[in-house]
Parts: C-alpha cells; structure tokens; sequence
C-alpha cells in the first residue's frame, strides 16, 4: 500500500504476483512463510487491493477495473479456502492458528494444545469479518458498471452478519467472545470435553474485532437497487442476525450506514481500554499486551501446570515457543495501522458528537478522528527528532544522534518496545512498517 504512494503500477503488480497460478495453491491456499508455507497469515490482501485502487483511483481520476476485478476473481478462492479449511465446526468461528501474532497466548496456536481441543480466535474471527467487508467493498464498487456483481455482494453482506453473530455467540454453541464485565473480546478454550473456557489475556487478539467496520454510503446503496432490497429484507425479517450489527436500520452521518461487529456501547468500552496508558497505550502507539499484565500475568492452569502470559515491552526473556514472544508488550506498526483506520470509519458514521476521554482518566475529550489522529503522531514519533536531536527508534545509540553522516538514516524495525520506542528485531522489515510514511502523508494532508 506504501508503495502506491510512489509506484501505483508495481503496487498493483505486486498484488497481482501473489495470487498467480505460481504462488496460489488451486485451492486457494496463499503461502504464510518461508518456513511454513502451509501456515496461515491474517487474510488481507483484499484490503490492500482495495487501498491501492482507491490511492491510484485518487490520483488519476479514475480507477483500474480490469486490475480490481482481476484480483477479486481470485481472492474469491481465498475466501472459500478460509472458510472450508479454518471453520472447523461450519459456525463462522475461525482458528487460524499463528496469524501473524507469534506466541501472543499462553499456547502455541499453531501446535496441538497440552489441554486437547482447539481455540476459538477472536482474532481469526475478526480477520474474517474484515475480509467479509473488504470483499463487499470491492464487490459494490464493480457493480456500478457490472451488475452481476451485486449477486456476489449480497453474498458478502450475508456471510458478514454470520460472522458477527458468531463471535457474539460462538455459533449459537457458547456465550461468546465478547466479555460483557471487562468490556473486551477474548479468545475461547474449547477444551477436549466440550467445555468452553474464555482466556482472558487483554491482548491486540481482543482488538482485531475493531478491523471488521465499514460504512455504506446511501448513493451507492440507492444505485444498486437489487442489494439494498436483500439489505432491507434481512433487517425486517433476521434481527436474530441484524442485532448483531452495529446500527444498520439507524442511518449515521451523511444518511451512511455501519456494519461493525461492535455496536458504539461496546466500541466506547474498548477504546476506554486501548486509550488508557497503565494498559495499551504507549508513548508510540497501541502495545500488542496490556501493560496491566506487567503487574498481574494472565495464567491458566492445566493438569497440575500452569501457563502464563506476561507483558513485555521489548525482546523476550524466555524460551517460551522457541523464544520469539515479541508480541507480549512491543508496538507493531500493521495491526497499529489498521486502528487508525478503522477509528477514521467509525468518526465516518458518529460524527463529532461521539468522544471518547483520550488518554483514559485525563478529561480530554475528543472525537474519533482526533483519536486517530493521536494514535498517529504516537506512531511518527518513533522516527521523529525530539528536542535532543534524538530518534526513539535507534534508542540510545549516539552514532545515529551525534554523526551528521549516520542521523538521517532511518531504519524500519520489525516492532518497537512498547515503553520508549526502541526498534526490535529485523531491522529492515519494510514490508510493514514504512506504513508510516502513510500516516505522514495523512498528516500533512490535514494540516
């Protein structure tokens, strides 16, 4: 997405490589890694197909349909490839496994649990939710030219509302993932008897239901006559499934409508505890631990052993599932991305009466795009001189603070300590964290 910035053809080519017959399995399979090929990353290639042609389309005038519709034919492989292969009981509850959040439980997800059973993702379950709507955007977009594919949006509209009644609910087989006396969503131990079990880690796992939120503008509605009636058919004759959609029958600002998994009580829940700085937010961003965990480790006992998650703002201190824990405390930029834009969606349809106190306990009210807008000079900051001549992301090195040859150059670090903006790990994962240049363009763009 970085790179339609620069390059909005390689963009779309790059895009485009991943889902050719080379590196797609005819299943619909995408390869995760270079060491486990058949693992599973978050599904969010349609997001990025979908950023890149609305920042090309911004900047021609016009966007590239054959390129939108090309990757939408394929993604549609993916789709059926997650859900045949990663809803295990048919209830649109997903276990991914790793999902790019390494070793951010108690248990390694993508190894067989000591308890027996499986786990049911809040993660997984929100990743799919916001592939539903990203499917649907992209749907609603070709079906101005091309009405078949109204067919296929509806279709996507539908298995969203499953979705989001399944992480409420469990599939109609639980109480759900969402915790109604901490305000959070967890993920859930289905153990080998049959009994569920929330573990309740306040971690980013609780946060990714955010992601699944869009808004449907009334124009394109009105136009695409044969969706809007199925979208009205469901609201009149399924609230079992439409009560678990946030405002669909209540239009929001510009007369727009939300589809989100959280309706705006449980959203203000939430970011009360995203936005309070004794447990996600950092300095630089939103933590992947709660800071609350430094004091109080979540543990879970099992047949006389217990596991146990504990934060940890920077490298990990044990060998814990090969050592690599760098999700218990650190700043990632893509899941902190994702926040930003999903608090923007969310101000696209509340409008500036909703605020929220930002941090949580300061009195500060603002709206959510203010909130956003926070998250991201949070964000920037990592990079940015202070007062002391000093970038937070190369820490106390003085070579790139003091050397007019070395403290121009930045270097785009996997994650970030969760306490001073540190870079950890590899130190030129560009992939994802030159996202920031984004912000910065979103930043200028409002001033």
């Amino acid at each position: 997405m970085t790179l339609a910035l620069v390059d909005a053809e390689f963009a779309k080519q790059q895009l485009v490589l991943l889902l050719r017959e080379w590196y797609m399995h005819p299943n619909g399979q995408l390869p995760a890694y270079e060491w486990a090929f058949s693992d599973v990353n978050p599904p969010v290639h349609a997001w990025a197909a979908w950023r890149v042609y609305k920042i090309d389309k911004k900047r021609r005038g016009a966007g590239d349909r054959a390129f939108l519709s090309r990757v939408f034919q394929k993604l549609l492989l993916n789709f059926t490839w997650w859900v045949n292969r990663k809803d295990r009981e048919g209830r649109n509850v997903f276990q991914g496994g790793f999902l790019g959040l390494d070793n951010i439980g108690v248990f390694d997800r993508s190894a067989p649990l000591p308890t027996g059973g499986y786990i049911e993702q809040a993660d997984g379950t929100g990743w799919m939710g916001m592939y539903c709507l990203n499917m649907l955007a992209i749907a609603m977009e070709l079906a101005k030219e091309d009405p078949a594919y109204e067919d296929v949006a509806s279709k996507f509209w539908e298995h969203f509302l499953y979705i989001a009644h399944a992480i409420n609910h469990l599939g109609g087989h639980g109480a759900g993932m969402w915790d109604e006396q901490d305000g959070f969503f967890y993920d859930v131990l289905n153990t080998a008897d049959g009994s569920h079990r929330p573990m309740k880690a306040r971690s980013m796992v609780g946060l990714i239901p955010l992601f699944a939120v869009e808004t449907l503008e009334p124009n394109l509605c009105n136009q695409l006559k044969g969706f809007k009636r199925r979208l009205e058919w469901f609201i009149e004759n399924r609230p079992d499934l439409t009560g678990n959609v946030a405002s669909l029958s209540l239009p929001g600002e510009g007369e727009r409508r939300l589809l989100s998994i959280v309706n705006p009580d449980r959203l203000r829940r939430v970011l009360s505890l995203m936005l309070d700085e004794r447990e996600f937010l950092s300095p630089y961003g939103i933590r992947s631990l709660s800071r609350a965990h430094d004091d109080c480790p979540y543990t879970i006992a099992f047949d006389g052993r217990e596991y146990q998650v504990h934060y940890e703002p920077a490298e990990s201190t044990s060998s814990l599932f090969g050592g690599n824990s760098n999700w218990r405390g650190p700043v990632w930029f893509p899941v902190n991305f994702l926040l930003v834009e999903s608090l923007q969606k969310f101000h696209h349809y509340l409008g500036d009466n909703y605020k929220l106190e930002c941090p949580t306990g300061s009195g500060r009210m603002l709206t959510l795009w203010e909130i956003a807008a926070e998250l991201s000079r949070r964000l920037t900051r990592i990079f940015l001189r202070d007062k002391n001549g000093r970038r937070p992301v190369h820490g106390e090195n003085a070579i790139y603070r003091d050397d007019p040859n070395w403290r121009d150059l930045v270097l785009f670090y996997e994650c970030f300590h969760g306490d001073n903006g540190t870079g950890l790990g590899a130190s030129h994962q560009t992939g994802w964290t030159a996202l920031v240049a984004k912000l910065l363009q979103q930043s200028g763009e409002r001033t």
